[in-house]
């Protein structure tokens, strides 16, 4: 799949799921950490990016239905696990239980020291 329709199907679900990550449930950024009011450095957790449900290498297809848009923190760990990644519902499921108990730990962001900047709200969506 090209990298100019995979950020066509990013952006889609970015506005789809308004802005927030399909697992967590927090407030992404898109093209800027400015969207958040957040410093470059502290926002990287934070940024979007497109997940497949069904990983390309088990079949995937590059297809709205099939991505989603994921913080980069919940990404991450979803496929740097020492075991197989889990599937997209059980990971879900998981990381929302880890932050009901305060247990999903987050780097603490930055906010940007502009007064036109819109703080980062910490909280997941209502789903």
């Amino acid at each position: 799949m090209s990298n100019k329709r995979l950020k066509s199907l990013r952006i889609r679900a970015f506005h789809a799921q308004a802005g927030c990550c399909f697992y967590c449930g927090l407030p992404m950024w898109l093209a800027s950490p400015n969207e958040l009011g957040l410093r470059p450095r502290s926002a990287r957790p934070y940024q979007c990016t497109a997940e497949h449900l069904v990983a390309q290498q088990d079949g995937g297809k590059g297809v709205a239905g099939n991505v989603v848009a994921a913080c980069h923190l919940c990404n991450q760990r979803r496929h740097k696990r020492p075991t197989p990644a889990p599937s997209p519902d059980m990971y879900r499921v998981h990381v929302q239980k880890r932050m009901a108990k305060g247990k999903w730990k987050l780097p603490r962001p930055r906010l940007a020291v502009s007064g036109h900047a819109q703080a980062i709200t910490m909280e997941p969506s209502v789903r």
